[in-house]
């Protein structure tokens, strides 16, 4: 079969011909439909030791086979999955409930696409633990972006526990921006589309946002500009650029105790105010794709408010390139492999 993988001996990425894998314990063997790339997929771009890794881990598709002991686990042969990507923990100790990065009975959770083969390959494994069915309504071909891009965004708009009426700031309107720009409008939210990048502002108002302000363009007026839209600032800023002056800027745009929403992972380390923070100015959580047991939630909310990524169908070969786009930022849309 086809696997694109990082081979860190050439410091470049392949299309290779690897065996079919067979599923172990715990497993299913399943024909991979669709495999997106993910700006985290860059970080293994560094690895100059070890083997030659499958990149990737966003992906979706069908059953091929069930290791005996993942029977009766409310999987068959023939399902539509989606799938988490962490491996090699309990999923039941207290550290799994909150991520599987911090699973007490493993000294080294392994994540695909990192550590173990990933999913830009025809077949893959798959941990029964990992895996939820896709309703009728979500096309396999194109979900895999749900399973990192799609459930953080859900997860990070659904944790500012915000009421119909109430606004939100999308503070970077790239592809994560793009899907928690429709999860709001979904839950009532009035949407603020924040970036310095005019495209990517474009396609948050194609997703419903309602207003979009250029922060680098518009920088004298947009603080002032969306406090008087929003009445006196947002009731959450959810930040999903990487970048410590995205956070910066996002604290000027909320309300008093107005909620600032963690995601995107900056290089340095944020600011914070300890005297803002104690005096209750704002609050700060944080969130991610999470654990396996919230996926359900994201996947049917998905579905019945019918939330689809922006993307481009590629095919294997193109893996190469699609690296170098979004290396020198120029990929727009989701970049979605399509194993048809």
């Amino acid at each position: 079969m086809k696997a694109g993988q990082w081979d860190p001996q050439q410091m470049k990425v392949v299309i290779n011909d690897i065996p079919i894998p067979e599923a172990g314990e715990d497993q299913f063997l399943v024909k991979i439909k669709s495999a997106s790339l993910c700006h985290s997929d860059l970080m293994c771009l560094t690895r100059n030791e070890g083997d030659v890794l499958t990149m990737g881990h966003e992906g979706s598709g069908i059953i091929e086979k069930v290791h005996p002991s993942a029977e009766g686990k409310g999987f068959k042969v023939g399902d539509a999955i989606g799938f988490n990507y962490f491996v090699n923990v309990c999923y039941e100790c207290d550290g799994c409930q909150v991520h599987n990065q911090f699973c007490e009975n493993s000294a080294f959770p392994k994540c695909h696409g990192f550590h173990t083969n990933g999913f830009f390959q025809e077949f893959a494994l798959v941990d029964y633990h990992n895996a939820v069915i896709l309703p009728p309504e979500l096309d396999v071909g194109r979900s895999s972006p749900l399973f990192c891009a799609g459930i953080t965004a859900f997860n990070a708009i659904d944790s500012c526990e915000l009421q119909p009426g109430q606004w939100i700031a999308i503070v970077g309107c790239g592809g994560l921006g793009q899907y928690a720009v429709q999860y709001a409008k979904a839950m009532g939210v009035n949407v603020i589309g924040v970036d310095i990048s005019d495209d990517s502002l474009q396609s948050a108002k194609e997703c419903g946002a309602d207003h979009v302000f250029n922060s680098r363009t518009q920088a004298d007026t947009y603080v002032a500009e969306i406090q008087k839209l929003s009445g006196k600032g947002v009731h959450a800023a959810a930040i999903f650029a990487g970048a410590t002056a995205a956070f910066d800027g996002a604290k000027l745009l909320v309300r008093t105790n107005g909620l600032l929403m963690v995601v995107g992972i900056a290089a340095q380390l944020l600011q914070i105010n300890a005297f803002e923070l104690v005096m209750g100015r704002y609050r700060i959580k944080g969130d991610s794709t999470g654990v396996p047991k919230r996926m359900p939630k994201a996947v049917e909310f998905t579905a019945k408010h019918n939330i689809q990524p922006n993307v481009d169908f590629r095919k294997i070969e193109d893996l190469p390139a699609m690296v170098e786009d979004m290396k020198n930022g120029i990929a727009r849309r989701r970049q979605v492999v399509s194993f048809d």
